[in-house]
């Protein structure tokens, strides 16, 4: 088994997780840095500052590597193994080997959560290809707004985006979902944004507020109600209306260095 670097989290499958939009969801991080790599520096995120801003797809974590951790696991009643972790999935240019290599060895839907940014890439979209479900980030009608929000590393622009997701929509045959996070700075931009998401047509919309700590306020569900008004006739549901399950996961630890609140 590959040897983590100082830098690298000591495993890279993690929870299980209760997850409002995945029920009893196994992760994965095929990224998995000790200090945050991603392709945005969302305000609204967990896990703090990116420190690694970057959307340079490479080999983190060795797919033996993965395959080992797979083979030790016990019996698990899980219903999604879900690629997400400290980092931006797709970042990670091995992650359609990892896929696949999930479902060899579980009988269990694999789902991606990506924050979009590098879906423009054919390699990107290919990667994906495998999932039985894509849950794509989508806060920002407009450039100005990404930046505020998103704050994307430098040649990811909004244009390049939602060609990535109009693309992706085309060629994906999987259950496509959209994630629409809004706090105070976005709020105002639900009508636009429910238009982008009838224009792509998602299987799935979940609208969010960032409920777990982090450096802005969640919308109170009185506000969230309104914005739901914006996306009436899709299928689309707020996190305040879901349930999650109650789970125990394996490591908590490592756990919580993904979830810093479970």
């Amino acid at each position: 088994m590959t040897e983590p670097s100082s830098d690298q989290l000591e495993k890279v499958i993690y929870g299980p997780v209760a997850s409002w939009r995945l029920g009893r969801s196994l992760g994965v991080d095929m990224v998995s840095r000790a200090e945050k790599t991603c392709s945005f520096d969302c305000v609204y995120c967990q896990l703090g500052p990116t420190r690694r801003l970057t959307r340079q797809r490479r080999e983190f974590v060795p797919i033996a590597r993965l395959s080992e951790e797979l083979a030790r696991l016990p019996a698990l009643e899980v219903d999604y193994v879900t690629f997400s972790g400290s980092a931006e999935p797709t970042l990670a240019a091995n992650l359609g080997e990892a896929i696949v290599a999930v479902k060899q060895r579980l009988s269990v839907p694999v789902a991606v959560l990506t924050n979009s940014s590098l879906m423009s890439e054919p390699e990107v979209r290919s990667a994906l290809a495998p999932a039985d479900k894509v849950v794509a980030k989508l806060d920002a009608p407009s450039w100005e707004l990404l930046h505020i929000v998103n704050r994307p590393a430098p040649g990811i622009t909004f244009e390049s985006i939602l060609a990535g997701l109009r693309t992706f929509r085309e060629e994906y045959r999987g259950v496509f979902a959209l994630q629409m996070m809004f706090y105070e700075s976005n709020r105002g931009h639900a009508a636009a944004l429910a238009d982008l998401a009838r224009e792509l047509a998602p299987d799935e919309i979940e609208v969010n507020t960032p409920l777990r700590p982090c450096a802005v306020k969640p919308l109170a569900q009185e506000e969230m109600t309104e914005i739901m008004d914006h996306f009436s006739g899709l299928p689309a549901v707020s996190v305040y209306q879901a349930e999650r399950p109650a789970i125990e996961p394996l490591d908590l630890e490592e756990t919580l260095r993904r979830r810093p609140v479970l």
